[in-house]
């Protein structure tokens, strides 16, 4: 079970259990975000032993010599770590630490580890995107019991939350550009190292995060972003095609999903890719709505905003992004090699979230770990149906400068009964992602999947 979490603010703590699911924040508060708090509602100030150093703009500028296109070189290459975390010495840092990452040491004793490095808080965003998230604070609400939401566009739609579904909602909407083109893949590795690389092609485009976007204008359509999956490898897989229209209200109009599959040359509505049906080639390593940590309709589940905690997550993962690094020297028996591996000490917001007596789900709950300077989930642990942990999982983040953004580079889901795991976004053997494209919403539709899927 996860350890007593100490409260940034205890002042919090009635605020948090008590909070009307609809909370707007006064014209007082949203005044906070770019003085006391960061344009995205973190704590701008640094910790009180300065091992989190204040908020200061994040990164915003590229290293020298790096060109659009190019893998992003490490801006903070020539540090080494503070220290390491290993099995030998983990309970003494175990306040800082996850209850998943605390069973990965006692599952793996010997070779998992947690290097940690100096703390960079180097999320950062477009102007565009705090002036829209400072907007979005006073007017946004939820809908629906909270599985939907409106008044928002652009930026973070609840920056001072004030219960759970907020925050949930935050990372779901936070800005990753306003598209993008992935070449990658992903593995599902055994216990004993050996793994198979999936290939996809991906695009993204999301109607949420585009400048013009209004309230308006996005609950009329009712389309957050849509996304585009083709795999590519291997050739007994290749050209299984899937699309997904994800919707702001699900309630009112649920997710559309349609698959292509090249033996019979169709396109189908897929009404079943949500929840916890298995991800795509993901050998049932994953569930649908693991993917990027969590996405989809949070309905089946109740959810609780137990405060923020100052805890140990992958930041600033360069070296694991690196095109230096191969699948081969990343995807070792039971994790990834932590020696390409960067932990960083950050404040973090956790959120639990609790199924439903009437739902059915193959997680219990799930305990979610999320960057207050993005909003990006940086760990999840999962528990089974009989209150046991499951799955761990962790994102790798980094900032792609030339957005910005800070964005995972690598998604592991730890299963812990099989002992294997299932690293997503593999990309160090392709091409750099492109946040440059601007595809158009015609290239989103069923008619476009079957177009793809037969070339």
């Amino acid at each position: 079970m996860m350890k007593k979490i100490g409260f940034i603010a205890a002042a919090l703590t009635v605020a948090l259990s008590a909070a009307p699911v609809q909370a707007k924040v006064s014209s007082a508060d949203a005044a906070k975000l770019g003085t006391e708090l960061t344009p995205l509602g973190g704590e701008k100030a640094g910790n009180a032993d300065g091992s989190i150093p204040a908020w200061n703009g994040g990164l915003t500028s590229a290293p020298a010599g790096y060109t659009e296109g190019d893998f992003h070189p490490d801006p903070y290459a020539g540090e080494a770590p503070l220290f390491t975390i290993t099995g030998a010495n983990y309970k003494e840092h175990a306040e800082f630490l996850s209850d998943g990452l605390i069973k990965m040491f006692e599952t793996y004793p010997d070779s998992f580890k947690l290097p940690v490095y100096k703390t960079h808080r180097s999320a950062s965003n477009p102007q565009f995107v705090y002036d829209a998230t400072k907007a979005n604070a006073t007017r946004a609400e939820l809908l629906d019991g909270g599985n939907g939401m409106s008044g928002a566009a652009v930026g973070i739609p609840f920056p001072i939350p004030a219960n759970g579904l907020e925050a949930i909602w935050n990372h779901i909407a936070r800005y990753r550009g306003q598209a993008v083109q992935r070449n990658g893949g992903q593995a599902a590795v055994t216990a004993g190292g050996d793994y198979n690389v999936i290939g996809f092609d991906e695009q993204l485009l999301i109607q949420y995060s585009q400048e013009n976007a209004t309230p308006e204008t996005l609950l009329e359509n009712n389309v957050l972003f849509m996304f585009k999956q083709k795999v590519t490898k291997p050739a007994r897989l290749a050209g299984t095609a899937l699309l997904v229209h994800e919707t702001l209200d699900q309630i009112k109009e649920p997710r559309k999903a349609w698959t292509y599959n090249t033996g019979q040359r169709r396109v189908r509505l897929a009404p079943n890719i949500a929840y916890d049906t298995p991800g795509t080639a993901a050998d049932g390593l994953r569930t649908t709505d693991d993917f990027d940590m969590f996405n989809g309709s949070p309905n089946r589940y109740n959810w609780e905003l137990k405060g923020k905690k100052e805890m140990y997550v992958a930041y600033n993962n360069y070296k694991l992004h690196s095109n230096t690094a191969t699948y081969s020297d990343i995807l070792k028996p039971n994790h990834v090699n932590p020696d390409l591996t960067r932990w960083e000490k950050h404040r973090v917001w956790v959120v639990e979230a609790t199924l439903k007596d009437e739902f059915r789900h193959i997680y219990q709950k799930r305990v979610f770990f999320i960057d207050e300077d993005s909003w990006q989930i940086q760990l999840a642990d999962m528990y089974d149906n009989r209150g046991e942990l499951y799955r761990v999982a962790v994102a790798y983040g980094v900032n792609y400068y030339e957005v910005p953004t800070h964005w995972s580079t690598l998604d592991v889901y730890h299963d812990l009964n099989s002992r294997r795991y299932l690293a997503i976004g593999l990309d160090n053997e392709e091409q750099m992602y492109d946040f440059s494209v601007r595809p158009r919403e015609a290239e989103f539709t069923p008619q476009a999947l079957r177009r793809e899927g037969t070339r």
